[in-house]
């Protein structure tokens, strides 16, 4: 058993497509770029910001960092909380933490929005740590935020804990910390893409996940 399972947040706890893609939208609204279907800017959901708009609109990093700030006023004000959780998590986590499992957050998304998600949504009393990026993009990589999480609940021994994400930066940052990592296919990611990240397992419904997490050696 796992003593300590980390969870990513978008596409994992809760589904923020209306919220993410909205804010996307109103980013690239002041760069003249004008979206009207909101689910092309579905890959957006996970990957930290500035690398997306790098990517797919061809951003250079500092016109993405700037567009990122634009993001945030939409998204700090009404995004934040165009969110649902998936079905089923609550009860997930409860019997988790019945196991005697210490769930820890590891998110992209800042900390301090992060921290009123899981608390406007009722998911923070399952959690001793919640852990994000930072405001100012020096903590935004999966890698650094495992690794933030880890230093700050004393985890020595990467071996004692398991990530588990719906997206291939989730797998590919728990391996970076030499962490074991399972992907869920509730989220945003294919299948196909957890398996090329190198996700030890994957859960195709919350109910599998939780099974899984429970029972992972």
């Amino acid at each position: 058993m796992k003593n300590y399972l980390l969870f990513d947040l978008d596409g994992t706890l809760t589904d923020p497509m209306e919220g993410i893609t909205n804010s996307v939208a109103y980013a690239l609204d002041a760069y003249g770029i004008h979206v009207e279907d909101r689910r092309t800017l579905i890959p957006f959901i996970g990957p930290p910001l500035v690398d997306s708009f790098m990517e797919f609109y061809g951003f250079s990093r500092e016109k993405a960092e700037e567009a990122v700030w634009k993001y945030r006023e939409y998204f700090s004000d009404k995004g934040i909380f165009e969110n649902k959780v998936i079905p089923g998590i609550p009860r997930a986590l409860e019997m988790l933490c019945d196991k005697g499992h210490i769930l820890l957050l590891a998110t992209s998304k800042p900390e301090v929005y992060a921290r009123q998600i899981m608390e406007r949504f009722g998911l923070a009393p399952y959690f001793t740590g919640i852990y994000g990026a930072d405001l100012e993009g020096r903590r935004t990589a999966k890698a650094d935020v495992i690794s933030y999480a880890m230093t700050g609940e004393g985890i020595r021994d990467a071996s004692q804990a398991l990530m588990t994400g719906d997206r291939s930066h989730d797998i590919v940052g728990a391996k970076a910390c030499k962490m074991a990592a399972v992907g869920v296919l509730f989220g945003y990611g294919s299948r196909q893409e957890l398996e090329e990240a190198g996700a030890d397992a994957i859960a195709d419904t919350v109910e599998e996940m939780a099974r899984l997490l429970a029972e992972y050696p």
